[in-house]
């Protein structure tokens, strides 16, 4: 088939990469978000995904919109046969989608209709998932609530931050991506409808919703913590000023002596109360300093006996 891909950030280059790799389609162009600012000089930076295109020597298509009348014409003339995506990032309305002919097909992170929404894997992981995956589906005007084409599944291990878990699912999924494509072309494979039970929905993380509650168990903690590695990051405050969690908490069963949020400093480790057991601290990073082990941050901050995390400043 001829294909035309869109997608955007890094997750999406793998997908992009094994259909560059298959002899059964041909990649015509590739649809990503517009450069944008990056770093401290805010260079506008081409996407992952326009980078990878450029280097493969594909055209690239930045539209500011995907219903820009420059953009649905020039998709046309490309006549492709499927566009399939993987994070684009851009809300796809009905004169782009009915375009190629076997419409856009989405790899979403999750096995649905479980975790529909922009943060599929970091929802896996705060709700505790022993099991997730990735799904092939039909984009429709819903919200990934197309018909599926098929399904891989990947094991949450205990340690997993979402980025570990996202990039398995990103390798998997593109592999998932280029069979999809390989049973539309050879008329194969056909979606399926998604059951109408079991629907969660993912919506993207917000700051707060990565702020450590302290009274929460210690499990929650642990999961806040991984759910938002790396991004948004987890975080809570001290002495008035935002410290991130940035690294793993390991779980200290056997001790709850401490109430939640307080502090205590060991030769090379700091433990924390929860709302159950204690947690040990791996490495955090305090405003407007570089990530280092929690043991070296506490010896320069001097914690003193009774400090405690996650304390609001006094207004």
């Amino acid at each position: 088939m001829r294909l035309v891909f869109a997608g955007t950030p890094e997750v999406a280059v793998p997908a992009l990469d094994a259909l560059l790799a298959s002899d059964r389609h041909e990649v015509v162009a590739v649809v990503t978000r517009p450069d944008a600012p990056s770093g401290r000089g805010r260079k506008l930076v081409a996407s992952p995904v326009a980078q990878r295109a450029e280097e493969a020597g594909i055209e690239v298509l930045k539209p500011a919109k995907p219903s820009d009348p420059d953009f649905v014409a020039r998709l046309t003339e490309l006549a492709p046969d499927c566009c399939p995506v993987v994070a684009y990032g851009a809300l796809l309305r009905p004169g782009a989608l009915e375009i190629p002919k076997h419409g856009w097909v989405n790899l979403h992170f999750s096995l649905l209709p479980a975790w529909r929404g922009a943060a599929p894997v970091q929802h896996a992981v705060l709700a505790g998932d022993e099991v997730t995956g990735a799904s092939t589906f039909l984009i429709e005007q819903g919200l990934d609530s197309g018909p599926v084409y098929g399904v891989i599944t990947e094991e949450v291990r205990p340690a997993d931050t979402s980025g570990d878990l996202l990039g398995r699912l990103a390798h998997s999924g593109a592999r998932l991506l280029a069979a999809t494509m390989d049973g539309i072309a050879d008329g194969s494979l056909h979606a399926v409808p998604q059951p109408a039970e079991g629907i969660t929905l993912a919506p993207k993380i917000t700051v707060e919703d990565a702020r450590i509650d302290w009274t929460a168990p210690a499990l929650r903690v642990d999961r806040v913590v991984r759910g938002c590695a790396p991004a948004p990051g987890a975080w809570t405050e001290f002495r008035g000023e935002r410290l991130k969690v940035t690294g793993p908490v390991t779980l200290v069963p056997a001790s709850a002596e401490l109430a939640p949020g307080e502090l205590a400093v060991g030769k090379n480790s700091v433990r924390v109360g929860t709302g159950s057991h204690e947690v040990e601290l791996g490495e955090v990073r305090p405003q407007g300093k570089k990530a280092m082990r929690a043991a070296d941050w506490a010896r320069g901050a001097r914690i003193e006996s009774g400090e405690r995390l996650g304390e609001r400043p006094v207004e």
